[in-house]
């Protein structure tokens, strides 16, 4: 029977090597650390290593699609599939960005939502029977972080498919490019709709 494997993606730091440090110390099988950058990801490892863990490491940049599938192959060819996917690879910008809160909008959900989603897509085929997905996000993907009711049941509708959701999606990257994403009930924070939209 093929070990287990658990994958953790954007885990060089934060909260995503906290959760690779507890699957190297309960989980029964192997535990894939990722990061989008090499050099990161090997010192993380090294770290869990110097603790007497024994953590996999694998370059996985959920921005670059070839990245995802050289990652799959990697995972099809060596362990056979996936039990345990936690996705936790995101980015915020800091409050000191001068960048447009389109552009902010933009990139934010980029990462957060469209390539999250796009590495599930590639990555799901490998879930093994009885494998457990585990979508991070934080307090501040709550809907009630966005002010507009009727987005808030659009977004918690059950019948919700993904395509209205992207459309969704697309539709806040409009209006905070146009500067209308107070004014159409979004709010001021395009990593709260990036974490309420996974």
């Amino acid at each position: 029977m093929p070990s287990k494997i658990a994958v953790v993606t954007g885990s060089n730091k934060g909260i995503g090597f906290g959760i690779v440090k507890g699957l190297c110390e309960k989980f029964d099988g192997r535990v894939y650390l990722t990061s989008r950058h090499e050099g990161r990801g090997q010192t993380a490892v090294n770290e869990l290593k110097s603790l007497d863990l024994n953590p996999s490491f694998h370059q996985l940049d959920i921005d670059n699609e070839e990245s995802v599938k050289t990652f799959r192959n990697h995972i099809k060819a060596h362990e056979g599939g996936i039990d345990v996917l936690v996705n936790n690879a995101a980015i915020a910008f800091q409050d000191d960005t001068t960048d447009s809160f389109g552009i902010r909008a933009e990139v934010t959900l980029a990462t957060n939502y469209f390539n999250t989603l796009r590495a599930c897509e590639i990555l799901f085929p490998l879930l093994r029977p009885n494998a457990q997905v585990v979508n991070l996000t934080s307090a501040l993907g709550h809907l009630s972080q966005i002010p507009s009711a009727e987005l808030r049941g659009k977004l918690s509708d059950p019948s919700l498919t993904i395509g209205q959701l992207n459309e969704l999606m697309n539709q806040f990257i409009r209006d905070a490019k146009n500067n209308k994403h107070i004014e159409n009930g979004w709010g001021a924070s395009s990593y709260a709709v990036s974490k309420a939209g996974v």
